[in-house]
């Protein structure tokens, strides 16, 4: 099984940064395609989208502005299965793509991932005041795997705080 496709292109609104594809991702060649992972409940229920999309569409979020990409391309069935120098090639690839691509925003979709991309531990949600590459905002929010306990509505919360820097670009344009 090998990594599935990143879905990106130049200044996304949003570009999403998963830890790596789960196996189900990995089989369906989709991102956070996991029947138990919640990320595209929680898009919803955040805002950021106006309708609750599927995993199967992840490839229509483009057309919003949404992005796709993981620091880790190998799909496992847990990132304790990612091995250091995994983390530090996607590290450095990750980089390039932000530089690259430049999104508005880089969306870290867990506490770990933007602990391994920025070599920072601490790390508080929400947008990042020093951010590694000055073009994007970075801004983390928990994991959305099933394997998570954190209740849904909190993550939505720290989710949603997204809209406000959405909301301000789209004021100045």
């Amino acid at each position: 099984m090998g990594p599935i496709s990143d879905h990106i292109r130049h200044h996304l609104r949003i570009l999403f940064v998963g830890y790596n594809p789960s196996i189900r991702s990995g089989e369906t060649g989709h991102h956070y395609a996991n029947p138990t992972n919640r990320f595209y409940r929680i898009l919803h229920a955040a805002g950021l989208t106006d309708r609750l999309y599927s995993a199967a569409e992840d490839q229509d979020l483009l057309d919003i502005g949404y992005g796709f990409t993981n620091i880790v391309a190998r799909p496992t069935l847990t990132a304790a299965e990612i091995k250091p120098e995994e983390y530090k090639k996607g590290r450095e690839t990750l980089r390039e793509k932000i530089k690259t691509f430049q999104p508005r925003i880089v969306c870290f979709v867990g506490k770990g991932v933007y602990e391994q991309y920025s070599g920072r531990k601490g790390i508080v949600w929400g947008a990042q005041s020093n951010p590694v590459v000055r073009s994007s905002i970075e801004y983390v929010c928990p994991s959305s795997s099933g394997l998570v306990r954190m209740k849904l509505d909190e993550m939505v919360s720290i989710f949603s705080g997204m809209r406000a820097f959405m909301e301000k670009e789209e004021e100045c344009t």
